[in-house]
């Protein structure tokens, strides 16, 4: 078994290992360098961000590395749905009120930037696109291909696995459910809490059914779980949870701490937060929510109207009232490593497994 496998030819990397493209801030500059000149695949999770701001932090990223890089973005319909709106807002007012904050009194209005995130990535001249929710119009694709940009789609079904195969992804990731944050599930209406198979059930499964070069994520900290995932036919990882507590990383101190303090039963998988099926670490938020009986609101409605609460919640510096996405593997977690140190540190582990 080779540690340097056909990912790292495709994507160019010294080793098989990609840091997962999450939202909402974690994905600093200083991150994805960090993992990128370490030999992995740094990824931006861009999709709450800003065309500008997006432009600004590739180019920044340009200036420090000439390793390649990801972007990712979400790949589903952002126009607001307001089914179900004013009953979760109820609930939320309820709970902005244990915060010391003002109710809500408009209606929010969620922004799909998708194009003009997309473009920038083209005039950019972005090395690698990842996708999650679903996979790219094909007209994108065409013009992904054109510039010679890599493709990778995150999937959580064999089927999605063979219809990103059929899009033009040039690269697998297949999510377990072991995974923090979102569900990578593309249709929510046959899959209310996204699909929910463990990784290594999924990975093998999908190894077979396709013939791009297929990533392991979810649950997945250290060398045991890369060699594994090779075992299974995986060509790499991807890992989100892990790159959390490093130093470069965006998330926030009691963000951290609450994840060092976690347990593999810690987590839930819930929509309170953004409408959207994802794997977080339970809190007075998530409880509050389940005890009042609510569903809340569709993505990405829900998600804009919680914004608030979770802004305020971490200038109070309040785990209680933020999304705290984690995996099922948190004891595992390093604390105070560098982003370089992990990937370092996990090749070393696989490597000294292999001797064996």
């Amino acid at each position: 078994m080779k540690l340097q496998t056909d990912l790292c030819d495709k994507l160019q990397i010294t080793h098989p290992i990609i840091q997962a493209g999450m939202a909402g801030g974690p994905t600093t500059v200083d991150l994805v360098v960090s993992v990128s000149e370490a030999g992995g695949l740094g990824s931006f999770g861009a999709s709450y961000m800003t065309p500008d701001a997006i432009r600004q932090a590739i180019r920044e990223t340009k200036e420090r590395t000439a390793k390649p890089f990801a972007v990712n973005l979400f790949c589903t319909d952002m126009k607001d749905s307001f089914e179900g709106a004013d009953e979760s807002q109820q609930v939320l007012d309820e709970l902005r009120n244990e915060l010391g904050i003002e109710r809500s009194g408009k209606r929010v209005e969620t922004k799909d930037l998708f194009n003009q995130q997309f473009q920038v990535l083209i005039e950019e001249k972005v090395p690698v696109i990842s996708t999650a929710f679903g996979v790219l119009p094909p007209d994108k694709t065409e013009v992904a291909k054109q510039h010679n940009m890599k493709i990778t789609a995150m999937v959580t079904t064999v089927d999605e696995a063979k219809l990103a195969e059929k899009s033009g992804a040039d690269i697998i990731i297949a999510q377990g459910s072991d995974a923090g944050g979102h569900r990578g599930t593309f249709h929510l209406d046959t899959h209310q809490n996204g699909a929910n198979i463990g990784t290594f059930s999924l990975v093998p499964q999908v190894v077979d059914a396709v013939s791009l070069p297929v990533v392991a994520a979810g649950g997945i900290m250290d060398g045991r779980g890369l060699v594994a995932a090779l075992a299974l036919g995986a060509s790499g990882i991807q890992m989100g949870t892990a790159f959390l507590p490093a130093i470069e990383s965006g998330a926030h101190r009691v963000f951290k701490e609450a994840l060092l303090k976690s347990t593999e039963e810690s987590t839930v998988v819930t929509k309170v937060f953004s409408g959207r099926p994802a794997r977080g670490i339970k809190n007075r938020f998530v409880q509050y929510f389940d005890e009042r009986g609510v569903s809340p609101a569709a993505f990405p409605t829900q998600n804009s109207m919680t914004s608030d609460i979770r802004k305020e919640a971490a200038k109070q510096n309040n785990p209680e009232f933020m999304s705290l996405w984690a995996g099922q593997a948190t004891r595992l977690l390093r604390k105070d490593a560098s982003a370089g140190r992990l990937i370092q540190s996990i090749i070393e582990e696989a490597e000294q497994l292999l001797r064996y």
